[in-house]
């Protein structure tokens, strides 16, 4: 039975490091992505098939538009007996605005329901199908980033702020109900990380100043620090280590 991770926002920053981490542990990657030119993933695949005796396979698609995870799960099937052992959810898209403001257009409903379908909902209908399926069995891992964000509230985070705390919610609840087919489900919350989504927050300058000196390491969590711990959980195929939050973050929460 041959391995494969199905990384959700695959194209950059922890993503694109946690396919990195794991084709080196010999794992196939099917990677789903969205806004990357071209030129950038066939660097990226070949960067992935280098050294490396795996196959690999990205699709420019939504990962939360239903039929496109049908189409990928006939694909995977069609790899032949495989298992899915890893599902990460690691995608970074959503709406930065005030829920109250004065002088901006504040958060929409159209605002809230995107970003919560997108950065945290879709995990529990990729984990459906992937199961209805058989394609998660046991040994499997389902991985979702998450973020000081999920208890923690910035300037123009309120969305993603809920879809973070949301994701946790749905990875405890998919913790109990997994658990007796021997599959882990995790949360990451990785520190403060240089990537194109942290840049696009506003006030991100503040965010990683705060970071770095309130980080016993004394600089940023790198995407590379995350996919060291991936590549650790891939050589794990027990369910012990389930429901939990797991911080890769030198320390920077227990003294932010």
């Amino acid at each position: 039975m041959k391995d494969w991770a199905v990384i959700l926002g695959a194209s950059s920053g922890i993503g694109a490091a946690c396919a990195k981490a794991l084709a080196k542990k010999g794992i196939n990657i099917y990677g789903i992505y969205l806004r990357k030119k071209k030129s950038h993933i066939d660097t990226l695949i070949n960067e992935l098939l280098q050294n490396n005796n795996i196959s690999v396979i990205y699709k420019k698609a939504n990962a939360s538009n239903l039929e496109n995870m049908d189409t990928i799960i006939e694909e995977l099937k069609s790899q032949g007996k495989i298992r899915v052992k890893m599902l990460i959810h690691s995608i970074a898209f959503g709406t930065l605005k005030q829920m109250i403001s004065d002088s901006n257009q504040p958060l929409t409903k159209q605002n809230i329901e995107m970003t919560q379908d997108v950065m945290c909902n879709n995990l529990i209908y990729w984990t459906q199908k992937l199961f209805e399926n058989k394609l998660l069995n046991q040994g499997s891992h389902i991985l979702a980033m998450t973020s000081a964000g999920g208890h923690k509230n910035w300037e123009n985070y309120g969305a993603i702020s809920l879809a973070k705390s949301g994701i946790e919610s749905i990875c405890r609840q998919l913790c109990l109900e997994l658990a007796p087919y021997g599959i882990a489900v995790n949360t990451i919350q990785a520190g403060v990380t240089d990537t194109p989504a942290l840049q696009k927050i506003p006030g991100s300058e503040k965010m990683i100043t705060q970071a770095i000196n309130n980080n016993p390491h004394s600089r940023l969590t790198m995407p590379s620090d995350v996919g060291d711990i991936v590549a650790m959980l891939a050589d794990y195929n027990s369910s012990w280590m389930t429901g939990n939050i797991i911080r890769v973050d030198g320390g920077e929460d227990i003294t932010g």
